[in-house]
């Protein structure tokens, strides 16, 4: 569903979307569980903006941009692109879809083909763009090169010449080479070191603003998200647990997850000083109802673990799972 304002259209809807995988046990491998990698997720990404994805290692980030890829299939829910429900694609319309969304992978060495030269990788895209002629694909390549700071000698070389840095450039202008309008992010600095982190992340904006992309930024490097990121949507074992704009979040957080992940990051002025015990974390091994972070949860309770808890809004475009913030006046949704 896109709005009529331009800047306020949203190229991608994920409603209530699910994905499980089915634990197996047994010499006849029975489906004895279910692991909830993404629980009923729902966010939206407008046109021209960035949207950061974090929260701890296996909590079903990046499940979530291969949902979104169409690398894995939904068990439930919607994602909607541009209006559309890709879930219905056939096989045709697929083909279109892949070039509007790429993927910036975290390794960018395990990402391009050793055997191709760099110029071959980037190559490949302009083909399935339909630049035919040779002349073409030569200064498409060569603006491509440029565009992400190297130089077009570097096309003949391959991927393991240059540095990691180097590579992820590579990888960037490869997804351009289609022209997409959404990228994923895929943790593409973590591999990198911080000073090279900062030009990568630099370089995404640049980019951003010169053509006008939509970016899907997973991270669990909150300095670089709330750095790079319009909105953040805070993720926990399948869940979200709070959504809100990048000043909010920093500024005014409300679910506990939420602040506990801000009182880590190293900030001589942070505000959110969140402490845990061993006791309150993990004081029991009982499967609970209720709220997905209770048995990590300072301040948890008996309502906790009773019912599902609803997603509140606290604030203008402020959304959080958490049944302490909701009053008479928040609405749930």
């Amino acid at each position: 569903m896109e709005t009529t304002h331009k800047h306020n259209a949203i190229i991608l809807r994920l409603e209530k979307v699910k994905k499980y995988f089915p634990i197996r046990r047994g010499f006849f491998q029975h489906t004895v569980g279910w692991v909830k990698a993404v629980d009923g997720v729902s966010f939206d990404i407008e046109q021209g903006k960035t949207m950061g994805l974090v929260g701890e290692s296996g909590c079903g980030k990046s499940t979530v941009a291969r949902l979104i890829l169409k690398l894995l299939e939904t068990d439930d829910g919607n994602i909607i692109f541009k209006g559309r429900n890709i879930g219905r694609f056939s096989e045709k319309e697929m083909k279109p879809f892949r070039k509007e969304v790429q993927i910036i992978f975290q390794d960018p060495f395990g990402s391009l083909n050793p055997r191709m030269t760099v110029g071959q990788c980037i190559e490949e895209g302009i083909r399935i763009l339909g630049v035919k002629r040779a002349s073409a694909r030569k200064e498409r390549l060569e603006n491509l090169l440029n565009m992400v700071g190297m130089s077009y000698d570097s096309a003949d070389r391959y991927p393991h010449e240059f540095s990691g840095g180097q590579r992820q450039r590579i990888g960037i202008a490869r997804a351009l080479s289609v022209e997409p309008s959404l990228i994923v992010c895929d943790e593409p600095v973590s591999a990198l070191d911080v000073s090279i982190q900062a030009q990568i992340i630099n370089l995404l904006k640049d980019l951003q603003d010169q053509l006008g992309l939509s970016y899907l930024f997973i991270s669990h490097d909150l300095n670089i998200v709330g750095y790079l990121c319009d909105t953040i949507s805070v993720m926990y074992n399948g869940s979200i647990m709070e959504s809100a704009s990048s000043e909010d979040i920093f500024n005014h957080p409300y679910h506990p997850y939420t602040k506990s992940l801000l009182s880590a990051v190293p900030d001589p002025n942070k505000k959110w000083d969140v402490t845990l015990s061993l006791e309150q974390r993990y004081e029991s091994d009982a499967v609970y109802d209720g709220c997905k972070h209770q048995k990590k949860c300072p301040w948890v309770e008996k309502q906790c673990r009773k019912n599902p808890i609803d997603f509140v809004q606290v604030e203008a475009n402020h959304f959080v799972r958490c049944w302490k913030t909701k009053k008479s006046d928040l609405k749930v949704i």
